[in-house]
């Protein structure tokens, strides 16, 4: 039985379909799920680009990564579920470790999230957070295809 499910989102498709199922699964567990939503400030080449004001565009992200997360979270407690919610803030690494990390602070039991299923070039070329997630989370995985 799970308790504690960590739901990653990103605000697209493929993670609302994550997120949908990990509320499936926490009303039949009677588990409680924290939603992580993931700001990458790394997203932005400070070098490049006259003009370009960084701490509006990081201010942006925050606030894109804020509504996200109520979204997110009004769809949990909609469903009669206990919700919390993370943003994380990141300078570069891949997402998977910021998700494998918060999994261990907060002590998920279970981690659900979307997947593309990428194969192939498409996937050698975009990398997987989700396939990175897999090698290193101390947790089982639900990954959940769009």
């Amino acid at each position: 039985m799970y308790s504690k499910i960590l739901v990653p989102v990103d605000g697209s498709e493929t993670a609302l379909a994550g997120l949908k199922e990990a509320v499936r699964l926490a009303k039949n567990q009677g588990a409680k799920i924290c939603v992580l939503h993931i700001v990458d400030e790394l997203v932005l080449d400070y070098s490049y680009g006259s003009g370009l004001y960084a701490g509006t565009v990081i201010d942006s992200l925050r606030e894109g990564g804020k509504k996200i997360l109520a979204d997110a979270i009004a769809l949990v407690r909609d469903g009669g579920i206990a919700a919390e919610s993370v943003l994380v803030e990141t300078i570069g690494g891949p997402a998977a470790a910021s998700i494998v990390e918060q999994a261990k602070n907060w002590q998920a039991e279970l981690i659900v999230m979307g997947t593309h299923g990428r194969r192939g070039l498409r996937r050698l070329a975009l990398g997987s957070d989700a396939e990175q997630v897999i090698r290193t989370s101390p947790v089982p995985i639900l990954l959940v295809r769009g």
